[in-house]
């Protein structure tokens, strides 16, 4: 099954500055998220992740129905949950991706999400047969 993982850093996803803090104490984080994401890959577990910048950085585009939209610029008001960064992994089940996550090294007060992602099977086969002919389409053009 493959999950995302979600990380919320807190209020320091809205900084300018890296999350990894300055000095020898941020330098072991960023080489204890270097060594967590190595063994993901060596469990063959993970297929992509990023972290994000801070919202002042993004928009919103809310839906109002006919068409319409609107673009709401950032930064967004509520800071204590802002998306930090996500990872995408294979895992059998949920209690696979929950069991790792607690190798992840988070400081403490974040927290990570972890959530099922839909894969075309999960609509039908119908579904499934349109994703296997543009994944082939997009195989032939690229």
């Amino acid at each position: 099954m493959r999950f995302v993982t979600l990380m919320y850093p807190g209020p320091a996803a809205e900084t300018e500055q890296s999350p990894v803090p300055d000095g020898p104490e941020g330098q072991k984080l960023l080489n204890d998220m270097m060594a967590f994401n190595q063994r993901l890959v060596d469990a063959g577990m993970m297929l992509g992740g990023e972290g994000l910048k801070p919202t002042r950085h993004g928009a919103r585009v809310k839906f109002a129905g006919d068409g319409k939209t609107a673009v709401v610029d950032g930064p967004f008001t509520e800071t204590k949950e802002v998306l930090g960064g996500y990872c995408i992994i294979e895992a059998k089940d949920l209690a696979d991706a929950i069991a790792w996550a607690p190798q992840a090294p988070c400081p403490a007060g974040e927290f990570i999400e972890i959530r099922p992602v839909w894969v075309p099977e999960d609509f039908g086969p119908e579904a499934a047969a349109i994703e296997r002919a543009q994944i082939e389409a997009q195989k032939k053009d690229g």
